[in-house]
């Protein structure tokens, strides 16, 4: 079964369903409506949405085929008149099955999976009982003495989104990824040692010298401080494009079911992964390059060191990260902005933290936004799609469908307020910055000498 493009829209009365379904026939559509879940078959496309609030398919419901355009207009009467359905634009979210308790992760799959699946299980059936028959009927099956040498096993650790993923690292060795600082050790390194690792790069690729430079010479970095984001500058509500609405669609349909731990850390994660879109978004200003998605996976821990939050022993078993959770993530996400790219500032990192609290505070639609024009860059790069493939993806489908608005808006309110000590990313800015400073009122001492000095000459 094909999922068709399709958008919602409503009126008081009605929710509009348009769904795009060229060359088929009307008089074999199917439409089914209980409650809150509406599926529609017309062969070969399947659609089910589970609105937010109940539907019904009475005598003011509607479904009208155009030829000409391709598109199947269904239109069902709000159970409560005047009732606002929240989110109908956020495909994901609509695609998602209804909550259940059964599992922590559930992928929905097609009809057409589920057969291929089970055809695999009876081939294993069939091999598995051929190898029995074999052993069975076979004497001289080869044998070997016991080895001396002690057995061995790495463990394979998993990674990624609630830690669903492992394997995408095996064939690092022959791919030219510059990010992963874990090598061909990612597979294998516990959380741990991905954490000690990570601490140890960014203290190697820390450079004084290019921090005092940045810090001495900053008028392009200040112009780049007062660039706003349009996003944030546009603080209005928006309609997401055709090209966003199919990357919505073609996201994988799961639910996720995550304790109040497992929620804070994917919030804090999330801060981590819109300062890094910050900071690309800043120094580009909004026009990205060949080393975006570099910068992108650079600045951001779980990705380069698969090391997400939390980065701060736990403070309190809500779902939403407090202030030290939220200084703690934000000092790591700062101490990568001033080891790994091009322009170095402490201000520069601060002007990221501000925007990332703004983007928090428009909610998850400009979230959302944010996360496809990083998921763009990422996919249509030949190594570092993997971090789409183990983050991104989850997250798209995660904020529309599981995110509260009102986590959000208390997250962005307390970046807004959040301040990192310089002295919490440990390195000693402040020194350096003092002694940048003392060189440079030195040479301008020297400047002013040397024109007073020039200025005697003239005069005698």
């Amino acid at each position: 079964m094909i999922t068709p493009r399709f958008e919602c829209s409503q009126t008081a009365e009605s929710v509009i369903i348009k769904i795009y379904c060229p060359s088929v026939r009307a008089a074999d559509v199917e439409i089914h409506v209980e409650d809150t879940l509406f599926t529609i078959h017309i062969n070969p496309y399947f659609l089910r949405l589970n609105f937010s609030h109940p539907v019904l398919e009475d005598e003011e419901s509607t479904a009208k085929y155009d030829p000409s355009s391709g598109y199947l207009t269904v239109t069902l009467t709000k159970e409560s008149r005047g009732q606002e359905f929240a989110d109908l634009d956020l495909l994901a979210k609509l695609l998602a099955p209804r909550p259940s308790q059964q599992a922590p992760l559930i992928e929905v799959i097609g009809q057409d999976e589920v057969d291929e699946l089970v055809s695999q299980t009876n081939a294993l059936s069939l091999e598995h009982e051929e190898i029995l028959l074999a052993a069975e009927n076979d004497w001289q099956i080869p044998q070997e003495l016991p080895s001396d040498s002690p057995i061995t096993t790495t463990l394979t650790q998993t990674y990624g989104f609630l830690n669903l993923y492992s394997g995408y690292f095996k064939h690092v060795s022959h791919t030219e990824n510059e990010v992963n600082e874990l090598g061909v050790d990612a597979e294998t390194c516990t959380v741990q040692g991905r954490r000690a690792r990570r601490w140890k790069h960014e203290d190697e690729k820390w450079d004084e010298e290019h921090y005092m430079a940045d810090y001495a010479d900053d008028e392009y970095i200040q112009e780049l401080i007062l660039w706003k984001n349009p996003h944030v500058v546009a603080n209005a509500p928006f309609q997401f494009t055709e090209q966003e609405n199919l990357a919505l669609l073609n996201l994988p349909r799961k639910e996720y079911l995550t304790d109040a731990h497992q929620t804070k850390h994917l919030y804090l994660t999330l801060a981590t992964i819109l300062f890094s879109y910050a900071y690309e978004t800043r120094t580009t200003q909004g026009d990205s390059t060949p080393e975006s998605a570099w910068t992108i996976c650079s600045l951001t821990p779980a990705f380069s060191a698969l090391d997400p939050p939390p980065y701060s022993p736990p403070t309190n078993a809500s779902h939403i990260p407090s202030p030290p959770d939220l200084t703690a993530c934000m000092s790591q996400s700062y101490r990568r902005c001033l080891s790994f790219p091009l322009y170095r500032s402490f201000l520069l990192a601060e002007a990221c933290c501000t925007d990332v609290a703004e983007l928090f505070l428009l909610g998850k639609r400009t979230i959302v936004r944010c996360l496809l024009e990083t998921k763009f860059l990422l996919e249509h790069h030949e190594v570092y799609y993997v971090y789409n493939k183990i983050w991104l993806e989850d997250f798209c489908v995660w904020v529309q469908a599981s995110a509260s608005d009102g986590a959000l808006r208390e997250i962005g309110a307390a970046l807004k307020n959040l301040t990192v000590a310089k002295g919490s990313i440990g390195w000693d800015l402040e020194a350096l910055e003092a002694v940048t400073r003392d060189v440079q009122e030195r040479d301008s001492d020297s400047d002013d000498e040397s024109d007073d000095e020039a200025e005697v000459a003239r005069q005698l």
